[in-house]
């Protein structure tokens, strides 16, 4: 079985199957409401653009507060994992956030993110912390906003893209946009018909025929 655009049933399987095994599919439970720190106005406005491009594809909502935590979106550019410990309050926000830096250091890693969960196991908060080291700079601001946006709009296999991006750039011309199987799987992860957290394969299937309805 595959779809329109030529996904099937395992491929999305795959996409919420983490490296240990486990099947676990969550999106988010609130309407998101992002804070960018570390850029200038120009590239605040691309970021923030992607953000509300991914949100509309979803179907989903943003707010201009979260009542319980303000920003639940924090996305950091910076240019040394050192300059994480200094941020007032981080490490109320993120746990262990000392020994996390340093194993980040230790394999010279130059982006990660954090997922926060509510009593059902939705997506309450996200952190995504993006070290412009010489690669991560390369890269148009545009095209990792949306990179990094997508993969924060569910909760994805710690693999799901290791291997191939869920980007893809439109032929004869200088911009990307989501493969078409990728916006369709995060529409189809935001309907209402469907609960927001899954932890049975089962829902790859459900994911499956949402999308083959869209078509």
């Amino acid at each position: 079985m595959t779809d329109n655009t030529g996904i099937t049933p395992a491929d999305i399987e795959a996409l919420f199957t983490r490296a240990d095994g486990q099947f676990l599919f969550a999106r988010w439970g609130r309407p998101i409401v992002p804070i960018v720190f570390g850029v200038d106005d120009a590239t605040l406005g691309v970021v923030k653009g992607a953000i509300e491009a991914v949100v509309a594809a979803a179907d989903h909502r943003m707010a201009e507060t979260d009542p319980e935590l303000g920003a639940n979106l924090m996305i950091f550019f910076f240019r040394d994992w050192d300059e994480l410990p200094a941020v007032p309050d981080l490490d109320r926000l993120v746990p262990d956030l000392g020994p996390l830096v340093a194993r980040l250091k230790s394999v010279d890693a130059n982006q990660y993110r954090i997922f926060r969960f509510d009593e059902a196991g939705a997506i309450r908060a996200a952190f995504v912390f993006l070290r412009m080291d010489a690669e991560l700079g390369a890269v148009p601001a545009e095209t990792l906003a949306l990179s990094q946006i997508v993969q924060t709009m569910l909760l994805w296999s710690d693999t799901a893209f290791t291997d191939r991006s869920p980007l893809a750039r439109v032929p004869g011309k200088d911009t990307v946009i989501l493969r078409p199987e990728i916006a369709g799987l995060i529409r189809a992860g935001y309907d209402p018909v469907l609960p927001a957290v899954a932890g049975d394969s089962s829902h790859a299937l459900r994911l499956y025929a949402r999308l083959q309805q869209a078509h």
